[in-house]
């Protein structure tokens, strides 16, 4: 799974960001380019959240790659690194600095005491305990924080530095493997979504926690989270991405062209390459579902609203608090501020041209990986039968 040179860019040609959507760059000659480029500074340009106005006052900081711990040898798997890559600090404070994400959790508590005021509270994945603070600060009469990583020390610091040991207990461990001090819960709260809302799998996690300890008539939260699916023009990146195998300081290296087409992309999209509508893909009602509807096929039109060229495939989710006195919630679109999830670039192999009204027709696949089911295998189907363009293919990706 990949990501850009440049994340905090929403432009595909990065470094250029305050240029007008279409810009050519032209350098007299390598002297000029060389000191444009030392000189050249992007901005990233963050749209409204959707779901609340505060969120415009607070401060949303660059983020950086998440930290990942390398050893030299060990028998360890991708899914031991997950639970790995949770003790370092650096994913902790892009999740916390990602305002979208923590200012509406921190709102969905403070705004509905109601739902918390002397109520038992799980919280699945706790990291750094920020959601458990919060719901104890609201009034729960006891918060159990689990948390497998090593970050779960650091988490019980956290509480009692706050004054909060008496109402939050730290538990580490995987939540499959403890047992809790109480038979039930009255509401699990969780931030479980990955990259493609499924990547890293941890909603199956939640989904255990709420059969075993979640009360009949529990709340989950979030409880509603659906996935959809754009188009966009995106020949720059592609081009630099893709293409760029072809010549590699003068070889052909085309062969690693097929790998990196089944790569995701995890990237921060600009609104102006979207060429489609977005299309539901799935909703899943985290209260019923079970954990094979995770994996499933869904079918997808996307219908152009102006002549162009696709070049790739862009999914991303919102989720959804229905329990709250008023809904609330909020989007990892194109179109809604930025946060750490950004969205999910799938590359198509053909260039499409589309006109106006024209549709691409297809569906699009989820499972887990067999081996990691941390891991998604996607395999997307699409045809289109326009005027300019008339393409039928199958492709897979891997999210690694």
């Amino acid at each position: 799974m990949g990501r850009r040179k440049n994340n905090n860019s929403n432009q595909s040609s990065a470094g250029f960001s305050h240029l007008p959507q279409g810009s050519k760059i032209r350098f007299a000659d390598k002297e000029d380019e060389d000191e444009a480029l030392k000189d050249a500074s992007g901005s990233a340009n963050h749209d409204e959240s959707m779901c609340d106005p505060e969120l415009d006052k607070a401060v949303d900081d660059s983020m950086g790659e998440p930290e990942v711990s390398f050893i030299a040898a060990d028998d360890k798997t991708s899914a031991d690194y997950y639970f790995d890559s949770y003790s370092h600090f650096g994913i902790h404070e892009e999740m916390l600095k990602d305002v979208v994400r923590t200012k509406t959790y921190q709102n969905v508590i403070y705004q509905n005491q109601f739902l918390f005021k002397d109520k038992i509270v799980l919280d699945v994945g706790a990291g750094t305990g920020i959601l458990s603070l919060f719901c104890a600060k609201a009034g729960a009469q006891h918060v159990y924080a689990v948390e497998c990583s090593d970050m779960a020390d650091m988490a019980k610091e956290i509480v009692e530095a706050n004054g909060f040991s008496n109402v939050i207990t730290v538990l580490k461990g995987k939540i499959e493997e403890l047992e809790l001090p109480v038979p039930k819960v009255d509401i699990i709260i969780s931030e479980w979504m990955g990259y493609f809302l499924l990547f890293e799998n941890m909603l199956n996690t939640v989904l255990y926690a709420r059969d075993k300890w979640l009360v009949d008539d529990g709340v989950l939260l979030p409880d509603k989270a659906s996935l959809y699916l754009t188009a966009i023009e995106d020949a720059e990146y592609k081009e630099d991405k893709i293409e760029f195998w072809n010549n590699v300081y003068g070889f052909d290296m085309s062969c690693i062209k097929k790998q990196a087409m089944m790569e995701p992309l995890v990237d921060t999209v600009d609104q102006n390459q979207i060429v489609t509508n977005s299309q539901l893909l799935k909703t899943m009602d985290i209260s019923k579902m079970t954990p094979g509807d995770a994996s499933f096929t869904a079918p997808f039109k996307l219908v152009a609203e102006r002549d162009d060229f696709i070049h790739a495939l862009v999914a991303y989710f919102d989720v959804s608090f229905t329990k709250c006195h008023k809904l609330m919630g909020f989007s990892t679109g194109p179109r809604s501020r930025s946060t750490h999830w950004k969205q999910t670039v799938l590359y198509l192999e053909d260039v499409l041209t589309v006109c106006q009204g024209e549709s691409i027709v297809g569906s699009m696949t989820v499972a887990q990986n067999k081996k990691n089911p941390r891991d998604i295998d996607i395999m997307l189907k699409y045809s289109l039968n326009g005027r300019r363009c008339t393409v039928s293919r199958v492709q897979y990706y891997k999210m690694r």
